[in-house]
């Protein structure tokens, strides 16, 4: 029988939505995967890592040459110097990232504030620890959405704990602007808080706009844990290789949840996430051009067929309003469109602690080929 605290999680809305796709045989542009593979030198690493020997337990950091290779990595693009030894862990995803963090460093009962919508695993993760969240929406911004810094200031108390910046935001595409960075940074600052920023998308920006760090803000490195993975950057959300940084003792004390839910994992495709982060950044940056356009693609089809479309300036997903074709609840009409018209989306009232000013608004993922996308165009203009 599950503990009251987990009873609210459930199945995840993306679990659903793609089993909904399979049984209908829909295509799916609910769940954030892409279709193609990473670079081609990064998987035969991989396919040498198996076939040389590196397919027991790797040490409990990480494996030394891919610590060694985030800190490098973080340093070249953010000025950003971590100890690979003492100041870099590497975890089974960026899931497990934030969940050693939240584990390992809130106490329970203390609260970690969300700004919302956010993936639905920071609210799993806060009851796994005991504490409580303080959710703080987005606002609208034209056709996007921004941070209402009164409000966030307001979440914040002698009972924060953390705070777990998403930038670039899963599931609105927003790239938080320096000034709303500056903003959390304060707060944290003032407030004694951790941040725990999830970045897993921070390659995959687009129109000219560059990704900043929160931990190279004034202040902030010190009581930051950065986290990232391979599963965004380099096409292989199969492989679970995620990373975290940040100073010693926060790191030491993810790595103490951390070690009793996966032990290590990823043992072969560590080396071979190394390689990739030395060596296949021109191929990022081709990828994020590619999902520039798909979004485009995507974004457009969308407003064809009568959607009010916002914009998308990061990650893998574009927001709608179907509210000018007569749906009003978004959550409904994903649970309807994969047997209707073939489509698989997700509602972006998944992601939020108060669904009403979200429940129109549905998320899709653009990070497929092109030919899905396209007959995904044609089925949805049939609404």
């Amino acid at each position: 029988m599950t503990v009251e605290r987990l009873r609210p999680f459930g199945e995840t809305i993306f679990a659903e939505m793609s089993a909904l796709a399979v049984t209908h045989g829909a295509i799916n542009l609910g769940q954030g995967f892409p279709d193609a593979d990473g670079p081609p030198s990064m998987l035969d690493a991989a396919q040498r890592a198996i076939a040389t020997g590196h397919n027991q337990y790797p040490p409990g950091l990480g494996v030394p040459a891919l610590r060694s290779a985030v800190a490098a990595h973080q340093e070249r693009l953010y000025g950003l110097e971590y100890d690979p030894d003492t100041e870099v862990l590497v975890t089974v995803g960026a899931t497990e990232a934030i969940a050693g963090a939240v584990v390992g460093l809130v106490e329970p009962g203390s609260e970690v504030v969300l700004i919302e919508p956010y993936y639905d695993a920071y609210a799993a993760t806060i009851a796994m620890a005991g504490a409580v969240r303080r959710s703080v929406p987005l606002i609208a911004d034209g056709d996007g959405f921004r941070l209402d810094h009164a409000r966030l200031a307001e979440a914040f108390s002698p009972k924060t704990a953390a705070i777990i910046v998403n930038s670039p935001h899963n599931p609105t595409g927003t790239v938080f602007s320096e000034a709303d960075l500056r903003a959390i940074a304060d707060l944290c600052v003032r407030h004694d808080v951790i941040a725990i920023a999830d970045e897993v998308y921070e390659h995959l920006v687009f129109d000219g706009r560059t990704h900043t760090s929160i931990a190279s803000l004034p202040g902030m490195r010190e009581r930051t844990v950065r986290i990232s993975s391979a599963a965004k950057t380099f096409n292989c959300t199969g492989w679970k290789v995620g990373w975290l940084s940040g100073p010693p003792d926060l790191v030491k004390g993810a790595r103490c949840a951390k070690q009793f839910m996966s032990f290590v994992g990823s043992g072969p495709f560590q080396p071979a996430v190394a390689h990739a982060l030395n060596t296949e950044m021109e191929w990022v940056s081709q990828s994020a051009k590619s999902l520039q356009r798909k979004r485009d693609l995507l974004s457009d089809a969308l407003a064809d067929a009568g959607f009010g479309v916002h914009r998308s300036e990061a990650t893998y997903f574009v927001c709608a309003d179907p509210r000018p074709l007569g749906y009003y609840d978004a959550a409904a009409l994903c649970r309807e469109l994969p047997e209707r018209i073939g489509v698989a989306a997700v509602p972006v009232s998944a992601f939020v602690d108060d669904p009403e000013p979200w429940k129109h608004l549905v998320r899709f993922a653009f990070a497929k080929d092109d030919a899905s996308l396209i007959e995904g165009a044609r089925r949805l203009a049939r609404l």
